[in-house]
């Protein structure tokens, strides 16, 4: 019996730890822009320049 309290403990324990994660993600502004990563998608990545043949 008690392992469960011990398990119970734990688990409270470590979601603090992410709910203190997520209020810090949102203090620094990681959720501000949701429009970019929406569109980045549609762009094409850069195109590398062809390897010229040695002569």
């Amino acid at each position: 019996m008690s392992i469960i309290f011990f398990l119970i403990g734990c688990s409270v324990f470590i979601a603090l730890i992410f709910l203190g994660a997520f209020f810090w993600a949102n203090k620094t502004g990681q959720h501000e822009d949701t429009y970019t990563p929406s569109v980045r998608i549609l762009f094409d990545d850069e195109v590398e320049e062809e390897s010229k043949p040695k002569t």
